[in-house]
């Protein structure tokens, strides 16, 4: 890979940090051990103690109980843990209400539960993506167990209100589930002021290992294992538990700052004016004042996606795009069309995402190669009027 390549594609994955993969290494070369109880050997305690250390740094990070966070593989195992577990749990086949523009791991195990005779709503968005408050409250149904509702978008970064959702279903004594993989450590949850009783996290989005991320699941909340196998992680997630990850999912937890956060807020917001201010017939998808702090997602009108992307990686830039060619589907994101788009605007959508690698000189270099190449293809476009002007 070009060494000078600008990556802004930090929703997809995040470069891990070195003070991250050192705080790692001694748990795959000295105390590799599989965590063992107080009555086993000592490199089997030290694992259990690391486990244990890890897991407590990333609960009080949430201000939660150490017990209340369960280990999984990353937010999708979190995600079907969350919605399966719940639902699998009840002793009649309840209903579950999630948004339009879930990323495809809660959109999927919704729809994996509709095939199994549970009952699924959808709830509609609006045009910069916000949940529609009202629909959610009026499909709310007596044998209504458990919604979710994600904390910010994964393509268009748009933040829901889930303190206001969480409460109005506390009054209800529904279970309310929040994937929280794009906000965490950049938008912060406080579990003893937001009453939400499971929240999705993951560490490949925070500069963490990937392949590790946890479910906060309250005090009392019960679900159902979904993988059979050991007793692990308080008997609801079988298998050997993955310390090195733990280990260094916790120092990513530590290294994120407050200054850093406004650092990438502050790219994200000079991308979007000087887009907005140097080519014309740009469309910002999603919410302007309610974003997660790394996202900026753009639909260049009268050029595809694709094209853009494939031009932008020739000139060293690594972005994503919502085209169905990019997708193995072959179909345009959900989520612009969720929030009332076309399927010309999602197949031009191109999604910026930063990281604390990220500077004011990348951004700079994104605009001038951007220009270069919308201008470029719009020449060529067939899509509409700048391809027959």
């Amino acid at each position: 890979m070009n060494k000078d390549m600008v990556y802004l594609d930090n929703s997809a994955v995040t470069r891990i940090d070195e003070e991250v993969l050192k705080a790692m290494k001694p748990y795959f070369f000295d105390t590799y051990a599989v965590a063992t109880s107080e009555f086993a050997y000592t490199m089997g305690i030290e694992a259990k103690d690391a486990l244990e250390e890890a897991r407590a740094t990333i609960a009080d990070s949430l201000n939660a109980d150490t017990e209340e966070l369960i280990f999984t593989s990353g937010a999708t195992e979190s995600n079907n843990l969350a919605l399966k577990g719940v639902m699998y749990n009840q002793k009649e086949k309840g209903h579950l209400i999630i948004s339009d523009i879930e990323d495809f791991s809660v959109l999927n195990s919704a729809k994996k539960l509709e095939k199994q005779g549970y009952e699924v709503s959808y709830i509609s968005v609006d045009e910069k993506g916000k949940v529609n408050i009202e629909e959610l409250k009026e499909s709310v149904r007596d044998d209504t167990v458990l919604v979710s509702i994600q904390h910010a978008n994964q393509e268009i970064g748009t933040v829901q209100n889930i303190k206001e959702i969480a409460e109005y279903l506390e009054d209800k004594d529904i279970l309310f589930h929040t994937d929280a993989t794009h906000t965490f450590k950049r938008i912060p949850i406080d579990t003893q002021e937001v009453p939400v009783d499971l929240i999705t996290i993951s560490a490949h989005t925070i500069h963490g290992p990937r392949g590790i991320g946890a479910l906060y699941k309250r005090k009392g909340v019960k679900i159902e294992k979904i993988m059979d196998g050991g007793f692990q992680e308080d008997n609801l997630r079988a298998g050997l538990e993955n310390i090195p990850s733990a280990v260094g999912f916790a120092k990513a937890v530590e290294l994120i700052t407050e200054e850093e956060n406004e650092k990438i807020k502050s790219l994200r917001d000079t991308l979007i004016e000087k887009v907005e201010e140097q080519i014309e017939d740009v469309t910002l998808n999603g919410s302007r004042e309610d974003r997660s702090p790394q996202n900026a997602n753009i639909t260049f009108h009268y050029v595809e996606g694709e094209s853009i992307t494939l031009h932008l990686d020739m000139r060293g830039f690594a972005v994503s795009t919502g085209s169905a060619c990019f997708s193995k589907s072959l179909e345009a994101s959900h989520v612009i069309l969720g929030i009332g788009g076309d399927h010309e605007r999602a197949h031009g959508s191109i999604r910026f995402t930063f990281s604390r690698y990220n500077t004011k000189e990348d951004v700079n270099k994104i605009v001038e190669a951007i220009k270069d190449v919308v201008e470029n293809l719009r020449e060529i476009s067939p899509l509409g009027k700048k391809g027959s002007e």
